[in-house]
């Protein structure tokens, strides 16, 4: 009882799969929680386990003052909102949602008297609360928000503050995302190659982890790249010579029988930068591509 009495209460609307395990992070670190979901039966367990449980939305916003989200979508932040007096409090948006929202429902929540943090959760719901799991939840928006309730932050993972801008912490979460869903495409890729072969997927899975650590060094790479503008000091395998040795890996999948559909976009990106001017573009590594993603204006201040 005494460590409930200097822990930070909150409130918790939404009760996934991911939300249930934010919310027994929380009790079990002896957070007094308040929690709230549509379906009112998914709380039930939790009310066993210490969680008071709120009638409704607004009565649960009411409860405390710092006021977690984590909802179906931004759609659905906005229509349980709806109505209920915010001001004063702190709202933490952990509701999966792109930049534009995040912008957007920073400055709806300003305008009701709110500070806002939205963010985004690196971390699958069996992963929070273990800290050795590595999982984490980037932030952004209100610095003073976040510094102040930090440490109840923390207790289910990691927390990264990213920026104020209320739009990075959504754009941290889809960009690495994004990577991690073009690893799958090249590892599926891969696998696809083999089957009905007299290869093992299991004595292939050792070489692809080793090859694919030993090519994260592209990370850096073209991080450094991309800020200098320099695409062609210390190329080891130019965009011209990979261009060439695409053709091996498309008649391969032919002869396999594979529909080479996850890595030609890439393959196609690399010989679009090189025909574009092969005098200037030759002799770069394949970072160059990167450039011609950026099809119209955005945000971006580099505008690659």
């Amino acid at each position: 009882m005494t460590d409930n009495l200097v822990k930070t209460p909150l409130t918790l609307l939404g009760l996934g799969d991911m939300g249930t395990a934010l919310a027994r992070t929380w009790l079990a670190a002896g957070h007094p929680l308040t929690v709230w979901n549509r379906t009112a039966a998914k709380a039930e367990a939790l009310a066993a386990e210490g969680a008071r449980v709120a009638a409704t939305a607004a009565e649960a916003v009411a409860a405390n003052g710092l006021v977690v989200l984590c909802l179906l979508d931004d759609d659905s932040v906005g229509s349980t909102l709806d109505g209920i007096d915010l001001t004063g409090r702190d709202l933490v948006d952990l509701t999966t949602g792109t930049p534009a929202e995040g912008r957007s429902r920073a400055a709806w929540a300003q305008e009701r008297g709110a500070r806002f943090v939205d963010g985004g959760i690196m971390a699958t719901p069996s992963m929070i609360g273990v800290p050795e799991a590595g999982g984490y939840v980037f932030y952004s928006g209100s610095r003073a928000l976040f510094d102040h309730h930090r440490a109840t932050l923390e207790v289910p993972g990691g927390a990264r503050f990213v920026g104020e801008d209320p739009g990075h912490a959504a754009l941290h979460d889809v960009a690495l995302l994004s990577a991690m869903y073009g690893l799958f495409a090249g590892i599926s890729h891969a696998y696809a190659l083999i089957d009905g072969e007299d290869v093992a997927p299991k004595d292939l899975a050792p070489l692809l982890s080793e090859w694919l650590g030993a090519m994260g060094f592209f990370v850096g790479n073209a991080a450094d790249r991309l800020t200098s503008g320099d695409f062609t000091t210390a190329v080891v395998s130019n965009l011209s010579m990979q261009v060439a040795a695409s053709g091996t890996l498309l008649r391969t999948a032919a002869e396999q029988g594979v529909d080479a559909k996850l890595i030609t976009p890439y393959l196609d990106l690399m010989r679009e930068r090189l025909e574009a001017d092969p005098a200037a573009h030759a002799g770069e590594d394949t970072t160059g591509a990167i450039t011609l993603l950026r099809r119209r204006p955005g945000r971006g201040r580099r505008g690659l």
